[in-house]
């Protein structure tokens, strides 16, 4: 089994270079998401580190917000708690797809957080900062303040461009992307 993780910047375009290489994806914010609305313990692990923030299951995505921006010791809080379920959910998708070909990992914090391994082929998803923040502008939970706090906790783009064995320039074009994904799935099968 091939496994290749998809880094970048935030709102490079990583989720979408993701699915377009047709294999089964591991989207580690889609799983934060679903733990926030679906898991009473995370939830209650929460309330307790952050009483004066989380009180409502589902979780709401705003208290989470409003703790990080008033508290940067609140993010590494947060993260430690998630992390682990997350991991969890990660190496179920492993075991439950472990006769397929490839498998792809669309996680934010795979360097930093130690999830890849030399077995891991890495993917850096290149794209103009102009064009990153005209999309992040367009989601509707975009935070400036947000964004810069989960900046400080990731690796530099250049770095994660160095451990990466490919490039792929994402130019918002569903074609481009395809042909260097394309390119990338013949000199790895």
């Amino acid at each position: 089994m091939i496994k290749i993780g998809i880094l970048g910047d935030i709102g490079s375009g990583k989720s979408f270079v993701a699915k377009e290489f047709g294999y089964p994806v591991f989207n580690a914010d889609y799983e934060v998401s679903k733990l926030y609305q679906q898991d009473k313990k995370i939830f209650k692990k929460l309330k307790k580190i952050l009483p004066k923030y989380i009180d409502v299951f589902p979780i709401n995505k705003n208290q989470i917000t409003d703790s990080i921006l008033s508290n940067k010791s609140n993010l590494k809080k947060i993260v430690k708690i998630v992390h682990s379920e997350v991991r969890k959910r990660m190496w179920l998708f492993i075991k439950k797809n472990k006769n397929k070909k490839v498998l792809v990992f669309d996680i934010p914090l795979l360097l930093e957080n130690k999830i890849s391994d030399k077995s891991f082929v890495l993917v850096f998803v290149d794209s103009k900062k102009s064009d990153i923040l005209k999309r992040l502008k367009n989601r509707p939970n975009y935070n400036k303040k947000l964004l810069e706090k989960f900046k400080k906790i990731q690796f530099s783009l250049e770095y994660k461009k160095r451990k990466s064995q490919f490039v792929i320039k994402n130019k918002f074009s569903k074609k481009s992307v395809k042909t260097s994904v394309n390119s990338i799935l013949k000199k790895i099968l």
